[in-house]
């Protein structure tokens, strides 16, 4: 433990960490969006889709709690993604207080990526915030029970989805967000082969194509639904 924590006071072990909640993370964004898609599919595909997330597990887990286990490690994941990430941030400014004459902090690749990732990051951040109280809590957007079907008594996260995504200002918020999620997965992803060491000269154009082209798949396939609904592809059931 003691070797662990040494190892996490560096920054390379700050960065290790960054790559590897970082990748779990992906894999969520992912699944999300996987998941976010079914609404093509119709009102009965989302919600049975949402309902069977309840019953992962079933019969080892019981309702909910494989679930529940999911967003503790999520969490976990994303705060110590951002402690790592402020104290890297903290300990690459304290550490050069003169500048270098030939520094790569000066170079516009450089600088743009740093502003996309730090700024992004608080984007996002807040972002999760309003989506977790729009969509999973229910405090803002809609009322309790709104969306429960009053025969079956299942959750209809279909209509949640759609009543939620037709105030422009709220899909206009969720298509920034996403933009900046899409930014921040591309300079992520490839820093995370970097640090894992995954990256040589030759798979460096290869690595930073998939990085690339998996940050416009979850970008546009969940701005994809604000903007279906709003052209009224998607309507209320």
């Amino acid at each position: 433990m003691t070797g662990v924590m040494t190892l996490y006071q560096t920054s390379i072990g700050k960065k290790v960490v960054m790559a590897v909640t970082g990748a779990i993370l992906l894999g969520f964004v992912f699944v999300h969006m996987f998941g976010n898609l079914k609404i093509y599919s119709g009102p009965v595909a989302l919600n049975e889709y949402a309902e069977q997330l309840r019953y992962l597990g079933k019969p080892i887990f019981g309702y909910e709690q494989l679930l529940w286990i999911a967003r503790v490690v999520l969490l976990g994941a994303v705060v110590m993604h951002i402690v790592s990430a402020v104290q890297l941030t903290l300990q690459s400014n304290g550490s050069r207080p003169q500048p270098y004459n030939v520094n790569t902090r000066t170079q516009p690749a450089y600088r743009y990526a740093s502003y996309t990732m730090r700024w992004g990051g608080v984007v996002l951040f807040l972002f999760i915030i309003f989506h977790l109280l729009h969509f999973t809590f229910g405090t803002v957007g809609y009322s309790s029970g709104q969306f429960v079907n009053p025969h079956s008594g299942v959750y209809e996260v279909y209509n949640n989805v759609v009543y939620g995504f037709l105030n422009p200002i709220v899909s206009i918020f969720y298509i920034a967000a996403m933009i900046a999620l899409g930014l921040h997965i591309y300079h992520g992803t490839w820093s995370m082969f970097q640090t894992l060491g995954i990256s040589s000269e030759k798979m460096s154009g290869m690595l930073r194509s998939f990085a690339a082209a998996f940050a416009l798949v979850i970008a546009l396939g969940n701005i994809s639904i604000p903007i279906a609904v709003l052209m009224g592809i998607l309507p209320l059931s």
